[in-house]
């Protein structure tokens, strides 16, 4: 039986979101970690060099979604277009460049574009999906981070890291081509369906979304810190071939599904509750490695935190766009911004610790801790609401 048009399109949006996705954050910003090794290796840069890296770009996401939220964009095919070109464009000018420098340059540009993209194409697609299929959406980063993990081993075997680099940028190229059509047809398309806002007095859904910010840039510090370290510090507990590589590819394969089951999950126990148990998680798979170093704890905490850091995403974009359903682009964008804080502080001060003792121990665990400190922070800040049924069903 053929498909009503209207289902077409929105498997159409579905897809090409996802695929938007898979370039700008799961290639453009995280395939840097499963590469950071290989460039560890050939001296290229200290372990502090990497952590500027990676605040680099995580300062230009954060002004990236500062511009999103401040200025009114006309035209979002046009600018989601020069954002998915420009994530491709660094992608592959990272093997191209062979200085520090360049190379921060590169990585800012990658993030302004990842933080362009990932507001623009959620505000598109956010229009159009159910909450279950918004999890399958934001599943395109986790399926990235599984693309990466599995190709840089076998890209790396033709060259080196410039190899990796080059053969993601192709990859990028044909998938940000397939992914462009899709979500440009929606921006003249039928009128958006948004859904009810939540019955919360304006006081208690400003202070929900503060508490939100909050925990949020917490959760950007401390989780990027793993993002940024994993594979590298994996190297360092065992001596297993590909460690590093496999170990991505574990945290690939746990985020792949881990935004539907949480937003599953979250429609059963609540938002706020869903989102503190997903933080806790993630404290523990940071901390798991370094408090038991080996392979098997490794893999573990790879997992844990794979399965909980979209899912966190997709629920606290969930949360603040319940809050304020007509204005979900600008509650995006501010949430993104407070992320993006966070992710640029935390490679820098862990950059400073892996420079004064050369491990990753101080660094792992302080970024646990901050996790946890969001954790806290939601259950204590958001609280139970003040007796009105339809806000007690987020917490």
């Amino acid at each position: 039986m053929e498909r009503p048009a209207s289902e077409r399109k929105t498997i159409l949006v579905l897809l090409g979101g996802a695929a938007a996705l898979i370039v700008a954050m799961g290639i453009g910003r995280f395939a840097f970690t499963p590469i950071l090794p290989s460039m560890l290796d050939r001296q290229l840069f200290t372990a502090a060099g990497a952590g500027y890296l990676a605040s680099s770009n995580y300062l230009g996401y954060l002004l990236g979604a500062v511009a999103l939220t401040l200025v009114r964009v006309k035209n979002r095919s046009a600018v989601l277009a020069a954002g998915l070109l420009a994530s491709i464009a660094t992608t592959w000018g990272m093997a191209a460049c062979g200085s520090l420098d360049g190379w921060l340059a590169l990585r800012f540009l990658s993030g302004f574009a990842s933080a362009v993209v990932f507001i623009l194409v959620s505000g598109i697609v956010l229009e159009r999906l159910s909450a279950l299929q918004t999890g399958v959406f934001y599943g395109g980063v986790g399926t990235g981070i599984l693309l990466t993990g599995l190709s840089v081993p076998l890209l790396s075997r033709q060259g080196d890291w410039s190899a990796a680099w080059q053969g993601l940028g192709a990859i990028s190229l044909v998938l940000g081509a397939a992914a462009w059509p899709a979500l440009r047809v929606r921006s003249g398309g039928a009128k958006p369906s948004v859904q009810a806002a939540i019955a919360a007095p304006p006081s208690d859904a400003r202070r929900i979304v503060i508490v939100l910010m909050i925990a949020y840039g917490l959760e950007g510090l401390g989780y990027i810190v793993t993002g940024t370290y994993l594979a590298a510090f994996a190297k360092t507990v065992s001596s297993l071939p590909n460690l590093a590589s496999v170990s991505w590819m574990v945290v690939g394969v746990a985020a792949a599904p881990s935004c539907l089951v949480w937003s599953l999950l979250a429609s059963a126990w609540g938002k706020k509750r869903t989102l503190t148990a997903a933080m806790l998680l993630q404290a523990i798979g940071i901390a798991l490695p370094v408090l038991a170093p080996s392979s098997v704890a490794v893999f573990v905490g790879a997992f844990l935190f794979g399965a909980t850091f979209m899912g966190i995403t997709t629920l606290f974009v969930a949360y603040a766009k319940e809050l304020y359903p007509q204005n979900n682009r600008t509650m995006i964008g501010w949430l993104t911004a407070f992320f993006g804080l966070g992710q640029m502080i935390g490679p820098l001060v862990a950059g400073i610790l892996l420079a004064g003792n050369g491990g990753y121990r101080e660094a792992l665990l302080g970024a646990a801790s901050i996790v946890l400190l969001g954790a806290l922070s939601l259950s204590l800040g958001i609280g139970r609401s003040s007796g009105r049924a339809a806000l007690n069903r987020t917490v």
